[in-house]
């Protein structure tokens, strides 16, 4: 009862982070809007790829390296902040929604895959939480850490599954309404690409911040 009550505690902190508007939300959201539902479900697989290599990293304890060398998760603030903060630009220029990005509207789904991986891998909250949440929930009264490890990380590919599953195809729903209506697309487009802009420059002073 008390391992389970240990899990349950984890699945409610991955939940109230993932749910928090992001780089990773607002990508897969974004790719649903530009290239469609099957897009978006590919761009939900790219992060729950990427959110499997922080857990592996996590586990390899590359979380210590990284405390040990800060200067190796600067680096990686400003380059994920500024990726996302270049989709956002693309989007904020753009006269619709379907034209503002054509890397992910008319790419291949494992481009937009890929891209969605590269996204998760250098996204700032993602470090934050396996330097300061992850290591906490791996107990060596629990058996093995690597046993422990795969189930953690079951339960947030579940997670990232259900939220940004459901997101992308909310959006892909809303794609046909957008393009019936030319004005609210390009409002929805310059909306993404803003939120795109903000969570870039949010999420990496705060990342700063912190270490």
């Amino acid at each position: 009862m008390e391992q389970f009550t240990h899990l349950w505690l984890f699945f409610l902190m991955v939940l109230g982070i993932i749910i928090l508007p992001g780089m990773d939300m607002a990508f897969v959201m974004a790719s649903s809007l530009t290239g469609g539902r099957r897009a978006g479900l590919f761009a939900v697989g790219g992060i729950v790829a990427g959110g499997a290599c922080h857990v592996v990293a996590g586990a390899l304890g590359l979380g210590i390296v990284l405390k040990l060398v800060p200067g190796m998760v600067n680096v990686m603030l400003v380059a994920g902040s500024l990726y996302i903060a270049w989709i956002g630009w693309s989007l904020t220029r753009s006269t619709s929604v379907f034209g503002g990005l054509p890397a992910l509207e008319q790419s291949p789904p494992w481009r937009t895959f890929r891209q969605a991986a590269l996204t998760c891998l250098l996204n700032p909250k993602a470090y934050l939480f396996m330097l300061a949440i992850f290591p906490q929930f791996l107990r060596l009264e629990y058996g093995s850490l690597w046993i422990q490890a795969l189930a953690l990380g079951l339960i947030i590919a579940l997670t990232q599954t259900g939220v940004y599953g459901s997101l992308a195809l909310a959006a892909a729903g809303a794609r046909q309404w957008l393009a019936d209506r030319p004005g609210a697309s390009v409002v929805m487009a310059r909306t993404v690409g803003a939120v795109l802009i903000v969570c870039a420059g949010f999420t990496a002073w705060q990342g700063w911040r912190q270490f």
